[in-house]
């Protein structure tokens, strides 16, 4: 269910391990980019993307290296990326797992990067080709929610993120020389939307072969007395189950059904499961 509410910042909670380690990470290159100038040469020679590099010199890792880059000649280029990670993406992973999530951050980031080098000769660093797939991400997962731009003016992100796609699409395509990577932003939208909408296929496709040979599937949806357990356990048993399949293939891949199973059983535990929710 969607919630229509306005988006919260919530500074109190810690960031998970996924958007943490980014953020650290990146921090670490920008730093080190910025003291040492015949280091940052190296590092921009060899892992910003390029076309030459990966097209004719096989630099393949630059589509995976160029995320943790950002111009070392200002701050706001790594600040924005990381504010806008932090922002949108701390709440993706908690609710995808951290497996699916950077699953989700380098598939975005490296299409953003291929996509980049089809359509610019220009050399790219930065992280906003991933940055945007997550925008995204949480755009399609919460689109009635409000964030307030320069702090003022409140927009429903599915408006401000179909905004993000225009400018970034005709940018793209027209004679711009600003010196943003507009088709790296273009590219982590496009794939990350074909991923969201379009993959999750496979595993219902998947999973209808896995209900076929297992026909008990359905009964473990509905608690019943008598059968040899009582519903805590039968809930830990399951939650089990569903937080082993959320680590194989994401939480946006769980049915509707196995959704509200997850939190019927989680609120069941939180009031009577005393061994381990107290």
């Amino acid at each position: 269910m969607y919630n229509n509410g306005p988006y919260r910042l919530r500074p109190g909670g810690m960031l998970p391990p996924a958007v943490k380690n980014i953020i650290f990470a990146n921090a670490i290159f920008w730093f080190m980019m910025l003291m040492n100038y015949g280091l940052r040469n190296f590092m921009l020679q060899q892992f910003a993307l390029d076309r030459i590099g990966v097209v004719y010199q096989f630099k393949v890792w630059q589509l995976v290296t160029y995320m943790f880059l950002h111009d070392p000649n200002g701050f706001m280029h790594i600040f924005l990326n990381m504010l806008f990670l932090w922002m949108f993406g701390a709440e993706l992973e908690r609710e995808w797992g951290t497996r699916e999530f950077l699953k989700y951050y380098f598939i975005t980031g490296i299409g953003a990067g291929i996509l980049n080098i089809v359509l610019s000769s220009s050399p790219t660093i930065g992280a906003s080709g991933a940055v945007y797939g997550v925008m995204l991400a949480y755009a399609l997962r919460y689109p009635n929610r409000y964030i307030y731009i320069y702090f003022l003016f409140p927009v429903k992100i599915k408006y401000f993120m179909a905004f993000l796609a225009l400018i970034s699409f005709f940018s793209t395509f027209g004679s711009y020389g600003d010196g943003i990577a507009h088709a790296a932003h273009l590219g982590g939208i496009v794939i990350g939307y074909i991923y969201l909408k379009y993959w999750y296929l496979f595993y219902k496709i998947k999973d209808s072969f896995s209900q076929i040979k297992t026909k008990t599937d359905r009964t473990r949806m509905k608690y019943t007395k008598g059968g040899g357990e009582d519903k805590v356990e039968y809930y830990r048993r399951v939650i089990d189950e569903l937080l082993d399949k959320i680590n194989r293939v994401g939480y946006l891949n769980l049915t509707e059904e196995e959704k509200k199973l997850l939190e019927e059983g989680s609120n069941y535990l939180r009031k009577h499961d005393k061994k381990n929710y107290n």
